[in-house]
């Protein structure tokens, strides 16, 4: 089977960032790779999907000029990655070019079709689905869904060329997504869509965005929708959980509201129950991990959730 690839967001998805003063921009360029803060489970699961085989990809809008500070801090978090690409923000305000310091879609959409043009293909020419993680603070739900739609042949290119003018890009920008796009291989290869709602944005916000973008609060909902495609073991979703119990409070109840809220949403089956349930065995035989009870108590209430 050829390996899955998993594309990151870092700011608001994986790292706890604050860029919405100058000043809050100013402590986070300071900021040591030690004083970064994750999201709340954001660790374990980007662990958990290297152990997974998962091909990890990093694409972020963080200054190039934080390379050196960000790779540092996923060392630090035992994080293994494939590519790491950053935005070049200093040549765009070298260039007086302010639109694009902001601006997601001529950044990311490029680079995206770019990293997808660059991936090895499957064994046997089997096509490598993708996993997209991202947040609501920015336009990560519309830029990954545009470049679903642009690799599973949806979008043509005068529509291409309608949605970029909305975004008022620069001509080089434009020319490197028309190329990207022309230059792709159309195949339907986005497997899911993962927005977490660091803005607590209301999730029926996205529901425009189709069954395949999935809003999540805490990083065992990711995890739980991740293991439900197939893609992580049950063992992982509880490592997860075991860090959401031993380091910020959740009990089972919580956990379970967890499940809960994805289901009624309609973003899982049910169907990963009893692996989770056999991956709780599994972990008490053999590794007696803290939390244990909490993901125990969990489980006794997915099957009526389910």
């Amino acid at each position: 089977m050829p390996r899955h690839i998993a594309r990151w967001d870092l700011d608001k998805t994986y790292l706890r960032t604050e860029f919405d003063t100058v000043r809050d921009l100013v402590r986070t360029a300071l900021e040591r790779a030690d004083e970064k803060r994750t999201n709340p489970g954001a660790s374990t699961l980007l662990r958990e999907m290297v152990r997974a085989d998962i091909s990890v990809h990093i694409l972020s809008g963080s200054p190039e000029q934080m390379r050196s500070r960000l790779e540092h801090k996923l060392r630090l978090d035992g994080i293994r990655w494939e590519s790491f690409t950053l935005k070049p923000h200093l040549q765009n305000v070298l260039r007086l070019r302010f639109r694009a310091v902001r601006d997601q879609l001529g950044y990311k959409l490029p680079a995206l079709l770019g990293a997808r043009i660059r991936a090895n293909p499957g064994e046997g020419g089997e096509i490598r689905q993708e996993t997209l993680v991202g947040d609501d603070a920015e336009a990560d739900a519309f830029v990954y869904s545009l470049y679903r739609d642009v690799l599973s042949g949806r979008v043509d290119e005068e529509l291409l060329l309608r949605v970029c003018a909305g975004g008022r890009l620069y001509e080089d920008q434009l020319a490197a997504i028309l190329q990207a796009a022309r230059l792709v291989e159309k195949v339907d290869c986005v497997e899911r869509i993962l927005i977490h709602l660091e803005r607590q944005s209301p999730p029926d916000d996205f529901r425009l965005y189709g069954p395949r973008v999935v809003p999540f609060y805490n990083y065992l909902q990711a995890a739980f929708v991740v293991h439900e495609d197939g893609r992580l073991p049950a063992e992982a979703v509880l490592r997860v959980g075991v860090e959401l119990v031993v380091q910020h409070g959740f009990d089972g109840d919580a956990l379970a509201r967890s499940y809960l809220d994805l289901a009624r949403r309609g973003h899982l089956r049910g169907s990963g129950i009893d692996d989770l349930a056999r991956g709780v065995e599994e972990l008490r035989r053999v590794e007696q991990l803290p939390g244990l009870p909490e993901l125990a108590a969990m489980l006794d209430k997915l099957p009526r959730y389910g």
